[in-house]
């Protein structure tokens, strides 16, 4: 799977998944601030990521990720 990819599923399962406005999507946007994404949405969120991109997160992974582009680097780090 190529970065481009792994960045447009992601954008979708936010949009889809968990009603992000798309337009909010930016490298530099804030998990919890911008994206309005809480604890709860962190569980159902490594949910999604095993069945999407297919590989495990556990939810200590989420105290590292602060900004959307540190969730692409993580998923990019994380896919084959």
């Amino acid at each position: 799977m190529t970065e481009t990819e792994i960045i447009e599923k992601i954008n979708k399962f936010l949009v889809e998944e968990f009603e992000v406005d798309a337009d909010k999507i930016t490298p530099d946007a804030k998990l919890k601030e911008t994206l309005e994404l809480d604890s709860l949405d962190y569980i159902d969120l490594a949910v999604v990521i095993e069945h999407n991109l297919h590989f495990k997160v556990k939810p200590e992974d989420f105290t590292r990720l602060v900004t959307v582009q540190d969730f692409y680097n993580f998923a990019l780090a994380h896919t084959d």
